[in-house]
């Protein structure tokens, strides 16, 4: 199951250099490609607003 990105998001960044397969992208909060995400949780680790959490 894919991981998602709450309204939470402050959009520092430490996420989007964590994902092993580039599933992040920026803007004014950041969005988490489901069909990319593996469903690792590395980014839901790094988040410092734990903006993150799987679907």
């Amino acid at each position: 199951m894919a991981y998602k990105i709450s309204d939470s998001c402050v959009a520092c960044g430490t996420c989007i250099n964590e994902c092993p397969v580039e599933a992040i992208s920026a803007g004014d909060i950041y969005v988490i490609d489901a069909d990319k995400c593996i469903s690792c949780g590395t980014c839901a680790g790094v988040c410092p607003s734990e903006a993150i959490a799987e679907e």
